[in-house]
């Protein structure tokens, strides 16, 4: 990373930002905005229910119901959370 010296560094971002692309990169998952390590994580949106249940485990996940899925039955939900699989 480079940027100005008259810029202040965070190392504990840069920390999370690490944390989150080595997730991100190993497990179908999203990280949310200020995310850290342990909390819960964004099931990745590419993922139906289906891979969803067989990645997480049936109910291993949970689904934030977004006014546009009202209603619907689809096969995949946009907003879906899941524990930090990092975490044992």
């Amino acid at each position: 990373m480079a940027y100005p010296a008259s810029t202040g560094r965070n190392f504990d971002e840069i920390l999370r930002v690490i944390d989150s692309l080595q997730l991100t990169a190993e497990k179908s998952t999203a990280t949310p905005a200020d995310w850290k390590r342990g909390e819960d994580v964004i099931v990745n949106f590419p993922l139906t229910d289906a891979m969803a249940d067989e990645t997480f485990g049936r109910g291993g996940y949970r689904i934030v119901e977004v006014p546009s899925e009202k209603g619907k039955d689809i096969p995949k939900h946009y907003l879906r959370y899941t524990k930090d699989p990092s975490v044992a």
